[in-house]
């Protein structure tokens, strides 16, 4: 078979950049049978070269990762040139690992359309602040699901609200899953944590609760900076501190940052006890989690929920929502909490914070959990949907 691939989303620094990368290395990895024409609007990637790989390059008034956003749109003008490429080429299937930059493909040409949530159909007003991203947005999905053969997505419960909140029938959906990159593991070096804790300003004798992701509304940091302020007036526990490591500008999509800021304010106790790291490289990143106490992912809802398979390969426990994926992808490596209310939450953080044995355990179940996944698995998965969306044509 020749497998088109829109691999646009490449050099997007969000969760589904790097699922379109890792992805897409895995699948070069396992190909044999079949060639992998990637479509993309920047220079080839050393890890695209393969002899059963073709890249097609086609140039765009804007790069798809500055305008397939929240805040922005594509130029139509854009997404034919795209479409004229894909024509130009034989191919018997096509796929988006992102429906972030679909574009419409020949008709005839089986599509499978990779969706990694439906928190923009549950959530609308927390994603798209403005009435003109939410229609943009619901015209892209429309589309791009009617011309879809078939659905992929990252996790049971993902797909559960796919169902229930974009309408897709089950029957259409096909489930994959994500992993952690080989940079992830544990970082022993105490000289290496110590500068990075110096890079980032934390201070040395701090233990600390980390956040990686967005500022959109839906990962409720507020209500985890309430909850991590109730924890602390619990007793014993003074010296946690919480880091946030992401783009507090939302790198095109929507943030609250400045109502978070708001919240920290007005929160003594945690004075000089919260901190924001920007983006961060992954090594960094490594040693980040591997000093931690644990990671936080307090969202309403996560389709899968990356770092916390990140964390969990650097042997650090997850305190997360019971919404969404994160109780699925973490199992017993981690603490939930009703993401409503800020009781659970700092009880899940004083928990983590004050017991040594609980710490522990944890830790051992997030080693063995992390080891469940693997992106070999995701493209093997991957190529079975793909394969498959053909037959249906």
């Amino acid at each position: 078979m020749r497998i088109g691939i829109d691999a646009t989303c490449w050099w997007s620094l969000r969760g589904f950049g790097r699922f379109t990368r890792e992805l897409i290395k895995a699948m070069i990895k396992q190909t044999d049978d079949s060639t992998l024409v990637l479509f993309v609007d920047r220079g080839i990637e050393n890890e695209m070269l393969h002899p059963r790989v073709e890249v097609v390059q086609v140039n765009q008034s804007q790069l798809t990762t500055e305008v397939a956003v929240a805040s922005n749109s594509r130029s139509i003008r854009d997404l034919w040139s795209f479409r004229r490429a894909v024509s130009m080429q034989s191919l018997d299937v096509f796929y988006f690992p992102a429906v972030y930059s679909w574009y419409p493909v020949p008709f005839g040409l089986p599509v499978v359309v990779t969706l990694h949530d439906a928190i923009a159909e549950r959530f609308p007003e927390m994603i798209f602040p403005h009435w003109k991203g939410r229609l943009l947005w619901s015209i892209k999905m429309k589309l791009a699901l009617w011309q879809a053969n078939k659905i992929m997505t990252v996790s049971q419960s993902a797909k559960a609200e796919i169902i229930q909140y974009i309408g897709v029938l089950p029957d259409k959906i096909d489930v994959i899953t994500e992993a952690a990159d080989p940079v992830f593991k544990v970082i022993n070096d105490l000289e290496c944590r110590a500068q990075i804790r110096s890079k980032y300003s934390i201070p040395t004798h701090a233990k600390y609760i980390v956040y990686v992701g967005g500022f959109a509304p839906h990962k409720n940091l507020s209500g985890l900076v309430k909850g991590v302020s109730k924890a602390i007036e619990l007793g014993g526990i003074d010296n946690t501190h919480l880091v946030f490591v992401g783009d507090p500008g939302g790198d095109g999509f929507h943030s609250n940052y400045e109502e978070l800021l708001s919240v920290i304010s007005k929160k003594d106790n945690l004075k000089d006890k919260v901190h924001f790291t920007g983006y961060v490289s992954d090594s960094d990143l490594a040693v980040l989690y591997s000093d931690a106490l644990a990671l936080a992912m307090p969202s309403f809802s996560e389709g899968f929920g990356l770092p916390a398979i990140e964390a969990m390969a650097c042997h650090v426990p997850v305190l997360a929502s019971k919404a969404g994926s994160i109780p699925e992808i973490v199992a017993d490596a981690g603490l939930y909490f009703n993401p409503h209310s800020t009781e659970e939450i700092a009880n899940a953080v004083y928990r983590i914070a004050s017991d040594e044995e609980l710490l522990l355990q944890l830790r051992r179940k997030a080693k063995i959990r992390e080891q469940m996944f693997s992106w070999a698995s995701a493209a093997t998965l991957a190529f079975t949907c793909i394969k498959n969306s053909k037959s249906l044509t």
